[in-house]
């Protein structure tokens, strides 16, 4: 079973994504923000991170970094974000994200990004 780190600040979404990738089998850990985000990627090590990137503490992006530089991570990295921008979408994948999705999401297209993102792996 694979395991899914979830950072969002955002309760409901944070919600939403986890009732969708648990129906879909995944184990899920939610973290509630960026500096929960950081300790639970070490001491979790999750097969796949899907993280906000407006949060409290550490950014999404600084996650990305943190993940990739840091601790030298490939964990595949999912982006959320209701800013579609493009600067930031650039910086995200720059930094090393795997894929970005724009919120409002369907909990389908989610399901598949991920499903793809661990495939990928």
């Amino acid at each position: 079973m694979f395991k899914v780190l979830v950072i969002e600040d955002e309760r409901m979404t944070a919600k939403v994504v986890e009732f969708r990738l648990q129906k879909d089998g995944y184990e899920v850990v939610l973290a509630v923000d960026g500096k929960d985000g950081f300790e639970k990627i070490a001491s979790e090590n999750p097969d796949l991170i899907i993280t906000d990137i407006m949060m409290p503490y550490y950014s999404g992006l600084e996650v990305v970094s943190h993940t990739r530089i840091t601790l030298g991570k490939s964990t595949p990295i999912l982006m959320l974000s209701s800013m579609g921008l493009e600067k930031i979408v650039l910086d995200a994948f720059e930094l090393g994200a795997d894929d970005f999705i724009t919120k409002p999401f369907s909990p389908q297209e989610l399901s598949i990004r991920v499903k793809k993102a661990l495939i990928r792996r």
